[in-house]
């Protein structure tokens, strides 16, 4: 059985949704090289312990095993993903994407191991997307990585420990993040139109990521070539600042930006230091995070002015959580709108525009058999 997905293949997190699932998968996009560990206590979540084998003709380096996400957090070798790369070409993107839809496939209930068996076999057809200044030059080739026979082997994972997954990509449905998310907030499941003013309006969003942020216009559900626009900056770069300047102040040495956006979003800012001391790091994240909301929204700003057809901006993606104070109170009497679940709208979109495809495909072959 074929499963539809949408896949967020972000700079700082993978999420996927499965259709029928309920809740998205989100795996941190950090790698670190694998090798034996050393348990004293297994983690109770196979999401606390991705430790895998990944193979894949696309993979630059083949049949490498490596720590993903929560488990290459704490790793002094982890890497994670920089503003030069480029998520359809890079190595680490698509070993952190196969992994998830090797993790769902197994978890999702749809695919029990038959007894003995450890190789199992999941099939999807993918809905994932590209930044909009990324598009144009690269969804062909980030479409061509992800379709065809990948394997994934999970090795110390709890309750995965040893099984082997074939994960077969039939078909890739790129589109441009942001314009996915709009989608998602204009439909009903069934992809009829829940709300009019965005389905046929002029749209402006900025969806701010970890290195990109995009800034596509979306006029009847189509891409205004001339007024969408992307750039190169994203929150990696005020997080990795941050980074540097709590070292350099307490001695004190967050090994991940996922680490430290976690203590963002749980609004735990008060760190501890060596000898039971303690300090608050909160006004370094409100100087960084002020900053990047100020940037944002001179952008903005200048989006608007020059296409001041687009009826509203929605603020989207990791970033716009993260800056949502800050944004709103930058903005003044410019007003942004913002939902709930922000970072959660592309994968969404995604999902919905690959079953946009299937029933177009499924209606196209009746059609020619009549």
């Amino acid at each position: 059985m074929i499963k539809l997905a949408g896949i967020d293949v972000g700079n700082d997190s993978v999420k996927l949704i499965v259709d029928g699932s309920a809740e998205p998968v989100v795996i941190p996009s950090i790698l670190a090289p694998g090798y034996e560990r050393h348990i004293f206590q297994e983690e109770d979540s196979p999401l606390k312990a991705l430790d895998v084998r990944v193979y894949s003709p696309k993979l630059k380096k083949n049949n490498q095993r490596y720590f993903v996400g929560l488990l290459a957090m704490e790793d002094q070798d982890n890497s994670e993903l920089e503003e030069t790369d480029n998520k359809a070409t890079s190595d680490q993107a698509l070993i952190v994407a196969l992994t998830a839809l090797a993790y769902a496939g197994l978890t999702g209930g749809a695919y029990p191991p038959s007894e003995g068996q450890t190789s199992q076999v999941v099939e999807y057809i993918v809905g994932t997307g590209l930044p909009v200044r990324t598009y144009a030059g690269f969804h062909k080739q980030f479409e061509e990585r992800l379709v065809g026979e990948h394997e994934v082997t999970f090795l110390s994972t709890p309750k995965l420990r040893g099984r082997a997954v074939k994960v077969v990509v039939k078909r890739a449905v790129i589109s441009i993040e942001g314009a996915a998310a709009l989608f998602h907030m204009a439909t009903h499941d069934n992809l009829s139109v829940r709300n009019e003013e965005l389905y046929y309006g002029c749209i402006g969003i900025c969806e701010m990521g970890a290195l990109t942020t995009d800034f596509p216009v979306i006029k009847r559900m189509s891409i205004d070539n001339q007024f969408s626009t992307g750039e190169q900056f994203g929150l990696a770069g005020y997080l990795d600042q941050i980074i540097r300047d709590v070292e350099d102040q307490f001695g004190h040495r967050f090994p991940s930006r996922t680490k430290l956006i976690q203590r963002v979003k749980s609004g735990d800012y008060v760190i501890h230091r060596i000898g039971e001391g303690q300090a608050d790091i909160r006004p370094i994240v409100d100087n960084y995070f002020g900053r990047a909301a100020n940037k944002v929204l001179d952008l903005i700003v200048k989006r608007w002015k020059k296409n001041p057809d687009i009826q509203c901006f929605y603020m989207l993606g990791g970033g716009a959580v993260a800056l949502r104070g800050y944004l709103t109170e930058a903005a003044g009497s410019v007003r942004l709108r913002f939902v709930e679940d922000s970072e959660f709208q592309n994968v969404h979109g995604y999902l919905k525009l690959a079953k946009n495809k299937q029933q177009q495909a499924l209606a196209a072959a009746a059609a020619e058999q009549v």
